[in-house]
Parts: structure tokens; C-alpha cells; sequence
């Protein structure tokens, strides 16, 4: 399992554009951030982004929360367009939900709200990871592909954004389309945490 750190500032991208090619949702305004911050939603959105399709009662069960109270924050989800209702169930009892689109990216934000929330989202992503580090068996044999990778780059501000972006294109050419419940025999998922962030002052332009 590679772990990187990976918080992405990305420009340019609009929001409906992204959604219609169902590629990437990415989010920048603050309230919507705000609104990925509660525990209970990071949980569910990392299961549902990585292609499952859950319904409210199964959801509730991974957050430890009633499937009423489920259903509140699932709403609160689609009303910024981050998870969407999918088709029923073969029972028809319940619709499940699931992602809006194959991934989800926060871009950073100049506002002090956004950053804060964004920062809890990247706390409690964190934390997810290391959980999974520490569930791993003592004899698991792919515990040699088990890393963590940090560096220190110098880059121009075109360097760091191409940088990020070929991380996320890497990435992208990894996931092949493969879900849950379609992926070939023999593959296993790997969790991956990357993170661009820039350190210091930013220079002075001559």
C-alpha cells in the first residue's frame, strides 16, 4: 500500500463541467467543504468514491449513526452534488446511493473557513490511512509494496502545478474502471494518500 499525502490546489476546472464528464467532482466553495468536514460523511464518501453503492440503513452501519440521521447527511451530500441517488434496489425497498463521479478533490482555499475544513478532511484522511496500516497482518504477504514517500522539491509555480497533475493523471491510469464489484482476480485494493503542498513564504518577483 503506497501512502503520499496528497492535497491538491487546482484552478481553472469548473465544477459542471467535471460533473458532466462524471470524472472528477471537485469542490471549492467553502460551504460545500464545510459540509465534507463531519466524520460520519468522510466515512461514507470514502466508500462510496471508491465504488460502492451503499443504501442509507448501510451507510448508517459504517458511520455508527441511525439510518435516519444517515439520511440527513447523505442529502446534505447530494445538494452539493457529491453522491447521487442510484437505481433501486432488487427489492425496491430501499435506493441506494453512490458517487457523483469517479473521484472527489478538495481544492485549497483562500478562505480561512475552507481551510480549516479542508485541513479536518485531511486529518481525518490521515488517520484513515494509518488505521489500514495498522489492520494489516504481521505475516501479510503484500506487506512489501507497504510504503510511506515524502519529498522536498524545489519547483517553479508551472513545475508544482504540472507536478500535481501527472500525479492525478498516474493515478487515473491505475483505476482502470475497476469497482468493488467488478475487478479482475488476484487484485486487492490498495489505498493511496498523496499530498502537493507548497512551504514558505511564496518568492519575491524581482
Amino acid at each position: 500500500m503506497k501512502l503520499m499525502l496528497h492535497v491538491y490546489r487546482r484552478q481553472g476546472i469548473r465544477y459542471a463541467d467535471v460533473v458532466a464528464k462524471k470524472k472528477r467532482v471537485v469542490i471549492d466553495d467553502p460551504r460545500a467543504i464545510r459540509a465534507l468536514a463531519h466524520p460520519a460523511r468522510q466515512r461514507v464518501i470514502d466508500e462510496l468514491f471508491n465504488g460502492k453503492v451503499l443504501t442509507a440503513t448501510e451507510c448508517a452501519e459504517l458511520a455508527g449513526l441511525t439510518p435516519s440521521a444517515m439520511s440527513y447527511h447523505l442529502r446534505a451530500l447530494e445538494r452539493w452534488g457529491i453522491v447521487e441517488r442510484a437505481e433501486e434496489s432488487a427489492d425496491g425497498r430501499e435506493r441506494p446511493w453512490r458517487a457523483a463521479a469517479g473521484s472527489l478533490m478538495i481544492s485549497s482555499q483562500s478562505n480561512e473557513a475552507g481551510r480549516l475544513a479542508s485541513q479536518a478532511i485531511i486529518r481525518s484522511s490521515v488517520d484513515r490511512v494509518l488505521e489500514q496500516f495498522e489492520q494489516m497482518a504481521g505475516d501479510d504477504p503484500w506487506d512489501d509494496i507497504s510504503s510511506l514517500s515524502r519529498s522536498r522539491l524545489w519547483l517553479t509555480h508551472e513545475e508544482a502545478k504540472q507536478f500535481g497533475q501527472e500525479l492525478i493523471d498516474l493515478v487515473d491510469r491505475y483505476k482502470k474502471g475497476r469497482t468493488p464489484a467488478s475487478h479482475p482476480a488476484g487484485t486487492r485494493q490498495i489505498s493511496t494518500l498523496l499530498a502537493v503542498v507548497p512551504m514558505g513564504k511564496p518568492p519575491q518577483e524581482s
